[in-house]
């Protein structure tokens, strides 16, 4: 099971966005497809159509009271599997710090499941915490959604900083999304950040009012707008993840 995230240290950026749609494109493409949404604002959790409540909370999911698959349930769309939010998560990082080997918690709760999924998706809540180590020693690749401006470019070098003093460390997948293309510092922090890192994605996500309508229609948008501008770039960005 190859296990990615989206997370950023910063907010509003487009992570359960990304999150779900790309979850829902590996499981569109035949993959058994997991997503754990470890935002106790559970934005993934509702726009799939599922109760953003685990049986004894997150405490009980550290403490190993309750094993991740009994968390599991199923949604509505095929090969697609969720664990949901729970707003006891926003105490996460106390259970964390009271366990034993407090950040590898979420790596051996993922572990028992790794001949039932071909791909688990974290989607991740902001900031640096016990929640986000945990996060970044779990998985094999962390897909990082970054607005086109300078103070989120910063968090993408804080970030790496924080990934290369880690012993096996995810590969980083920065991202653009929430892109103008009609402004002229997107178009340059764009251009400048291509000629920086070579691990940057070529595929950028357009800053569209289909992407807000996810939580009203309660889908991912290959679903309710399969022929948008903004499907067919979450599809090449998917394509990309799965190139590397």
């Amino acid at each position: 099971m190859k296990v990615l995230a989206t997370y950023n240290i910063k907010g509003g950026v487009g992570k359960t966005a990304a999150a779900v749609n790309l979850a829902y494109l590996a499981a569109r493409g035949g993959r058994r497809t997991l997503l754990w949404d470890l935002d106790p604002q559970a934005a993934a959790t509702y726009t799939l159509r599922v109760r953003p409540r685990v049986k004894g909370g997150g405490k009980a999911l550290v403490r190993g009271k309750t094993s991740l698959d009994q968390a599991v349930r199923a949604t509505e769309l095929d090969n697609l599997d969720l664990v949901p939010a729970d707003f006891t998560y926003r105490n996460l990082d106390l259970a964390l710090d009271a366990a034993k080997k407090p950040t590898r918690r979420i790596a051996r709760l993922l572990a028992p499941l790794a001949d039932d999924y071909d791909v688990a998706f974290l989607d991740c809540p902001p900031g640096m915490s016990l929640v986000s180590e945990n996060v970044l020693r779990a998985v094999d690749v962390l897909l990082v959604p970054l607005i086109p401006t300078t103070l989120s470019v910063r968090t993408l070098e804080q970030l790496a900083d924080f990934v290369a003093g880690i012993e096996r460390p995810p590969a980083l997948f920065p991202f653009f999304s929430m892109v103008d293309g009609r402004k002229r510092l997107h178009r340059e922090v764009i251009d400048r950040l291509r000629a920086e890192r070579p691990d940057l994605a070529r595929t950028v996500i357009p800053a569209l009012s289909l992407v807000e309508q996810m939580a009203v229609r309660r889908a991912p948008l290959p679903v309710f707008a399969p022929r948008s501008e903004v499907t067919r770039r979450y599809e090449e960005l998917w394509a990309e993840v799965c190139r590397r």
